[in-house]
């Protein structure tokens, strides 16, 4: 599905839509050549290892498209469990280390806080910074995770 699904973004497109004035009329694009393919994970086991992410660049490449991926680091990749994000981005940075160019990007759940809490509809009962969706990592770990990869990155990717 995601190989269809990137053939078709990358092909120029005509549907009827609104326009900037509000009014009804047909849309053309000209087609994303720079689309990706997202690793999160599936059926309970991760996908962002450099077996899985190979397997995805042969696939790609097989149909003519260019492999763009991008690692979510939460998710199956993770477990399921927010504290295992940052291990996923170092694994990933080590991946560009040894020469991957393929990985294009991660995304990682983030939040002011660590974990995640029920919604509730008395204010009250809420914890201030942190998510109501997905368990999130907190903003110093954030921080020092995105920044180690910048640091171990950087002269990998002036290269790139």
């Amino acid at each position: 599905m995601a190989i269809n699904a990137l053939q078709s973004v990358a092909s120029p497109h005509r549907f009827l839509g609104i326009n900037s004035d509000g009014k009804v009329s047909v849309i053309t694009t000209k087609g994303n050549p720079y689309a990706h393919v997202v690793l999160r994970g599936g059926n309970g086991k991760p996908n962002y290892d450099s077996v899985s992410v190979s397997i995805c660049e042969q696939e790609l490449s097989a149909e003519g498209i260019t492999p763009n991926i991008m690692v979510d680091c939460s998710h199956a990749n993770s477990n399921k469990d927010h504290n295992l994000q940052p291990l996923v981005l170092d694994n990933v940075a080590n991946q560009i280390l040894e020469g991957n160019t393929s990985i294009v990007g991660a995304m990682i759940e983030s939040h002011l806080k660590a974990g995640n809490q029920k919604l509730s509809g008395n204010p009250d009962e809420m914890e201030y910074g942190v998510s109501v969706t997905d368990a999130c990592i907190d903003w110093e770990t954030t921080e020092s995770s995105i920044l180690g990869m910048a640091d171990k990155l950087r002269e990998v990717l002036k290269k790139r």
